[in-house]
């Protein structure tokens, strides 16, 4: 079976037309010019979503299976646990309710060996000693690494790489504890550099968000919070660190100063990506309705609202695909994507 599809190419800029074709069982796209006459899906297609900020440690991660998420970047775990996503095509753990650390094993060898869910990560959060999050009662077990000079910070680092992390965690939460000296922090990303991963921070307390980008981590865990930022340092952030929205892991004042600064951030062209602290609270193991409707609140809707989303590129093989039944690429909604079927191609 095979339809005409207008697809989100991989930059999520230009809309295509492709070749929609059932191939084993699941949907692929080519980037093929399709036949006169070719019968067309009655919508559009993007590749699946991207969740740049969560923690599969906290979810019972077998919601994953029917999501419209293409790709999870896990921002803080056990990275011995994290190694076995990449190591052997599964994640040995559960939900932290049912105490079976193998009952998602069949689900996750299934996201990743057939219906293309990609998995990426940081591997552990590190601090100095008794920082952010050290005291945590839901940090789970080997997710912490306290630095306290620059050869552990280096063996860290070190041991995250060689464990498959693409990344690294700084926590900088001076509203909970110590955090690194400027030295220490710029020292880290100096390391992290040479092994070619960017240093994403956790940057919470005065004046955190700003020093995090001075000292040149190149993406913020959360869109700031804890303070609103000036005019003066949002053009300073806008060319040189990405945001991760999270906004809906807020309430009250916290959810208003975060959204008042991706809003104005956003509307002078700074970067915000879709991220959700899955596993902060009762957050969804999927696409979440409330941090969409908070990046429409902060002015991201339309085709930016879906470049935040970051669609993995539909043309790869092993990529999901979402249909939006209905829509064209004028009226495309997040929230209507859903995965794209072999009926779906069904005459």
């Amino acid at each position: 079976m095979q339809a005409a599809a207008t697809y989100l190419d991989a930059r999520g800029r230009d809309w295509r037309e492709g070749v929609a074709s059932v191939v084993d069982g699941r949907v692929q796209l080519a980037a093929d010019q399709p036949d006169a006459g070719m019968p067309r899906l009655d919508g559009i297609v993007t590749g699946g979503f991207t969740d740049a900020h969560v923690h599969l440690q906290l979810v019972d991660a077998a919601g994953l299976a029917g999501s419209a998420l293409g790709r999870v970047v896990d921002l803080g775990g056990d990275p011995a646990v994290l190694s076995a996503v990449h190591n052997s095509s599964a994640l040995d753990t559960g939900s932290p309710e049912s105490g079976d650390p193998n009952r998602d094993r069949p689900v996750l060898e299934e996201l990743r060996t057939t219906s293309g869910l990609e998995i990426a990560f940081a591997g552990a959060f590190l601090t100095p000693p008794g920082g952010y999050p050290s005291d945590r009662s839901w940090a789970p077990e080997g997710s912490v690494r306290e630095i306290s000079d620059a050869e552990a910070g280096a063996a860290a680092i070190t041991e995250m790489k060689e464990a498959g992390a693409t990344c690294i965690k700084v926590a900088s939460n001076s509203a909970a504890g110590p955090v690194f000296s400027d030295e220490m922090f710029t020292t880290i990303v100096d390391i992290a550099a040479s092994h070619d991963m960017s240093v994403i921070a956790h940057a919470e307390g005065p004046g955190e968000a700003q020093r995090a980008t001075r000292l040149r981590a190149r993406i913020l865990a959360h869109a700031p919070f804890t303070e609103r930022l000036t005019d003066a340092e949002l053009h300073a952030m806008r060319g040189s660190i990405s945001w991760i929205s999270t906004l809906a892991v807020h309430d009250g004042d916290a959810y208003d100063t975060a959204v008042d600064n991706v809003r104005r951030f956003h509307a002078l062209g700074g970067n915000v990506v879709y991220g959700t602290d899955m596993g902060n609270g009762p957050t969804p193991v999927g696409v979440n309705p409330r941090e969409i409707a908070a990046l429409r609140e902060a002015g991201v809707d339309g085709i930016e609202l879906l470049q935040s989303l970051a669609p993995v590129d539909p043309t790869a093989p092993a990529s999901r695909l979402l249909f939006y039944p209905g829509c064209t690429s004028a009226t495309a909604d997040p929230l209507v994507g859903r995965l794209l079927t072999p009926a779906d191609l069904e005459p």
